[in-house]
């Protein structure tokens, strides 16, 4: 039979679950509260008064230490194309019915046009299109757009019609381009 997790041990999990991305439909444990009670203490010495009627501490005058602050839980970022779409968007098998090039514009500029271009894509029924990036300067792989693309396919906006992404073979442009399937349109 499993014990359940100590709180230290509860809390250490989280630390490290939360540098990690869940697969989809699973979540990251959340910690137990805090007992609001310390424990009881066991019995008072004589000459002491009892744990509730003690006077405050005094402190040192020294610096207080900082509280801890949990670190942030990751930012999750768009959904990962299903391996097995991903590999029929790769053979070619489900067809990339349309490119968009951000090569050269601006950063407002790219974010409105990729915006409008999925949108366009959905309406008109494609279910897998490339967006390139580019690589950055000199191929480095640290360009302002290919950084802020999946942030921008997260968008609140977009997740109705984003259903993953992931980055291109090479063929397609590897690391400087990402494919981005998108979601079916309802019938109706």
């Amino acid at each position: 039979m499993k014990r359940p997790l100590r709180p230290e041990e509860h809390r250490l999990w989280s630390v490290v679950a939360a540098t990690l991305h869940p697969l989809p439909g699973r979540h990251t444990p959340t910690a137990p509260a805090e007992p609001a009670d310390p424990p009881p203490q066991a019995a008072t010495p004589a000459g002491k008064a009892p744990p509730g009627k003690q006077p405050p501490k005094r402190t040192a005058a020294g610096p207080q230490p900082a509280p801890k602050i949990p670190p942030a839980a990751p930012w999750p970022g768009p959904e990962l194309i299903e391996p097995n779409r991903h590999h029929r968007i790769v053979r070619e098998r489900d067809p990339i019915a349309a490119r968009l090039d951000l090569h050269g514009l601006t950063y407002d500029a790219a974010r409105a046009r990729l915006d409008g271009f999925l949108l366009q894509a959905w309406h008109e029924g494609h279910r897998a299109v490339l967006v390139i990036t580019g690589k950055g300067s000199r191929g480095s792989g640290d360009g302002t757009l290919r950084r802020a693309a999946p942030e921008w396919l997260a968008a609140p906006h977009l997740r109705a019609i984003v259903a993953g992404v992931s980055e291109a073979h090479r063929r397609h442009g590897g690391g400087g381009a990402l494919y981005v399937a998108l979601k079916r349109k309802a019938r109706g």
